[in-house]
């Protein structure tokens, strides 16, 4: 339904109806008592729109560059606003209990019924007209990793957005049936998105409104998540290359201001951060590009396995609450790295971690972690702990050593991957799109992880020859320590 109706072909019937020139949003901005101060929103080729300076600004003008009224603001808030005067939309919200209560519940299932309302294939009246109704139509489709077809989905194989994407492929799947077990009661819904003959609602529709929300949504303070009309149409640049920040006022509506510091001329593009410290796989998944800045890949985060040979596998998977990989990151040109879950690999009975089954108040059991004999009550409490231990040295060098490992095999993964994407290039349908982005997110995770692997080694190195190191391994002032010793 949506993908036909943001269609420009010619040649397909009823294509075109979810779609506006953007010349004219200001028009419609307007008449919703959306305010421009000196800029203007046009249409700039590959990026597709964006927000320019009409004048000359200076950071000391008080008037912000935009105003959006609180009531045109998408949030949690605003959606259950629209639903007082919307019987259709209410139904739908009610059906889906804890899901519609959520900001990114109820804000998926508002564009869908906007989308719905825009429909002409729908003869049945559905739903109230607002403002947004026509704004989905200045909303562009955007092409995230997990819109892909299968084929391109295959690029990303090796790389750290391959299990997310699939993650999410899957994620999605389950919300479309759970909007259709809970909604295909109500007669409306069963005609309208469900029936075999009538029904124009398909799980390509609820990957698209996912992207409208997803590649849009801000974090509007004192707000919350929310998609802001006008605003959202700014494009990303990070660091000193963003020019305008966005508020809430006091009022409650949204507001674009000018960054202290900037001057705009006119024709400047005004442009906003989607989050300066996020990587190229977090960009590419949430808004489908990578800025084009990007030297490295900034960030990614590799699942981490506890080893089938370790005795207390079971146990720790059970009381471990945390993410089970590591993030690694680059922080003024050197490889970092944060993981709560490895410290939990790295010692097992003989360093003094036990597991305990306990009787709860209630009269249930439940297994508890312990170190040295005391109450491990918060596994992220457990490196402040190994921290303070004499082998503490001996506990990062474990960690270092899964770590490297655990990076080995992500750029071997990458390395024999890349002949059979070259193919899948050649031989199947695969988009220039997808074939830029996922090729370029490859180039900047090897780089990171090349540095992050020649980088482990020299940490390994000095700590292996730390006085602790040699001690445990038994080893005399002249021999060397080797890795498989401790790891």
């Amino acid at each position: 339904m949506i993908r036909s109706g943001k269609s420009s072909d010619p040649g397909e019937s009823g294509s075109g109806w979810l779609k506006l020139p953007i010349e004219t949003l200001v028009s419609w901005a307007r008449l919703r008592d959306i305010s421009f101060h000196d800029v203007e929103v046009k249409t700039t080729g590959p990026k597709g729109s964006a927000v320019f300076a009409t004048k000359d600004i200076i950071d000391q003008d008080p008037e912000p560059l935009m105003t959006i009224p609180r009531e045109m603001v998408l949030s949690l808030e605003g959606v259950y606003n629209f639903a007082k005067s919307d019987q259709h939309l209410q139904e739908v919200l009610g059906a889906l209990g804890d899901y519609g209560r959520t900001s990114r519940g109820a804000i998926l299932v508002f564009l869908l019924m906007q989308c719905t309302i825009a429909c002409p294939d729908i003869e049945e009246k559905i739903g109230v007209s607002n403002g947004w109704s026509d704004y989905v139509k200045y909303i562009p489709l955007t092409p995230l990793p997990s819109e892909w077809t299968d084929e391109e989905r295959l690029l990303l194989t090796g790389t750290s957005l391959e299990a997310a994407t699939n993650a999410k492929v899957k994620s999605l799947s389950r919300e479309f049936e759970n909007l259709r077990s809970c909604t295909e009661s109500i007669p409306w819904c069963k005609k309208c998105w469900w029936d075999a003959k009538t029904g124009l609602l398909s799980l390509d529709d609820w990957k698209q409104v996912d992207s409208m929300y997803r590649s849009r949504a801000l974090q509007l303070p004192g707000t919350g998540d929310s998609m802001v009309p006008c605003l959202d149409m700014a494009n990303h640049a990070s660091g000193e290359e963003t020019i305008a920040a966005y508020e809430t006022d006091g009022d409650g509506n949204a507001v674009l201001l000018l960054r202290d510091g900037k001057h705009l001329r006119p024709g400047d593009e005004v442009n906003i951060t989607y989050g300066d410290e996020k990587g190229a796989c977090e960009m590419l998944f949430s808004y489908g590009f990578i800025e084009d800045t990007m030297k490295n890949a900034r960030e990614l985060f590799l699942q981490l396995d506890i080893p089938d040979d370790d005795p207390l596998k079971p146990a720790k998977q059970a009381v471990c609450k945390t993410p089970p990989g590591f993030r690694l990151f680059i922080r003024e040109g050197k490889t970092k790295w944060e993981s709560e879950f490895i410290w939990l690999v790295c010692v097992n009975e003989e360093d003094g971690l036990e597991f305990k089954v306990l009787q709860t108040n209630d009269g249930g059991r439940e297994l508890q972690a312990f170190w040295k004999g005391s109450d491990l009550e918060d596994i992220t409490s457990l490196k402040s702990l190994l921290e303070a231990e004499p082998l503490w040295d001996i506990f990062q060098l474990r960690a270092l050593a899964l770590l490297q490992d655990r990076v080995e095999t992500q750029l071997r993964r990458l390395y024999e991957t890349e002949d059979a994407i070259r193919e899948a290039r050649a031989q199947l349908p695969i988009s220039s799109q997808a074939w830029n982005q996922a090729t370029r997110l490859r180039d900047l995770e090897w780089e990171l992880l090349s540095q992050a692997y020649r980088e482990f080694e020299e940490e390994k190195t000095l700590l292996a020859g730390s006085p602790t190191v040699r001690e445990f391994l038994g080893l005399d002032a002249g021999d060397k320590a080797d890795d498989e010793d401790f790891s």
